[in-house]
């Protein structure tokens, strides 16, 4: 595969220049690549053009924070564990960053930075988050390659509707600013026991009626539009499956770490606390 030949299946699937876009994906499914990540990303970024969107994961999933690693994150350093394809992608000129410590958001072009400039004052999968943003403007998800089981944009749904076993703004990890502070940043707190419902992929059967499948190259590509994925999550959620409960009759809740921390969300007024350390970075 080239850029030409990458180009030639991203429109055949159904991309298009202006689009808002989230990408997972894998480099090593596609075959061999001239280039390799960068030239995946280039390609993408040919179809969007500056006026559509690009948004992918650049999660570190706490690894930063474990034993051998640096303590800190830092958005001009810290690498995703998330793949070659997103790690090459946050690295490039033009593209943005958000700074939530473990679960941040890189961005190329139109929306970009409005997009991921106050990741770290909301919730980490929340209605203004970067990836909800993009569910507000009618974007779409590709998965490149993989399976649901990639698909963030369940947990965009799981805070949108209250999901208990999320805790939010609920665990704290030092971050180091561009301009050289260190910080504690917010996260959320990941739930003790993984989701019967979203982590075990029953909403996936029901997304068949709603996504596209393609070839690109030798990988199978999944394309969702964003509000018919919510539609099928939510009513997932709403109502339970195969015999387990809807969301809020679980009894499943959130971690508790040495990182826990009390809250610093208001939750009735949806918003930060006004004495949270987030509005002063």
């Amino acid at each position: 595969m080239n850029r030409a030949d990458l180009i030639r299946d991203f429109r055949a699937l159904g991309l298009w220049p202006g689009m808002g876009l989230m990408v997972h994906s894998s480099l090593r499914s596609l075959g061999y690549v001239e280039g390799g990540a960068r030239t995946v990303v280039e390609a993408l970024m040919a179809v969007l053009t500056p006026e559509g969107t690009l948004l992918m994961p650049s999660f570190n999933h706490d690894k930063p924070f474990r034993e051998g690693g640096p303590g800190y994150y830092h958005p001009h350093e810290t690498p995703t564990v998330n793949g070659a394809i997103p790690d090459c992608f946050w690295r490039l000129d033009g593209v943005y960053r958000s700074l939530n410590p473990t679960h941040p958001f890189a961005a190329w072009g139109q929306q970009a930075r409005r997009y991921t400039e106050f990741h770290h004052r909301t919730l980490t999968m929340g209605p203004e988050s970067p990836l909800g943003l993009l569910l507000q403007d009618d974007g779409y998800c590709l998965l490149l390659g993989v399976d649901y089981r990639a698909n963030t944009f369940h947990h965009v749904v799981e805070m949108t509707t209250g999901a208990p076993c999320l805790g939010r703004r609920t665990e704290a990890y030092p971050v180091v600013l561009p301009d050289g502070r260190r910080v504690l940043g917010r996260t959320w707190g990941w739930r003790a026991h993984s989701c019967p419902l979203t982590d075990a992929g029953r909403y996936v059967p029901a997304m068949a009626d709603v996504h596209t499948q393609a070839k690109v190259g030798r990988a199978t590509a999944t394309l969702y539009r964003l509000r018919d994925g919510y539609a099928v999550i939510a009513d997932v959620l709403a109502h339970g499956k195969d015999g387990f409960p809807p969301c809020r009759e679980c009894s499943i809740r959130p971690r508790r770490v040495p990182q826990t921390v009390p809250s610093d969300w208001d939750t009735e007024g949806n918003c930060l606390l006004p004495d949270a350390v987030a509005h002063t970075y």
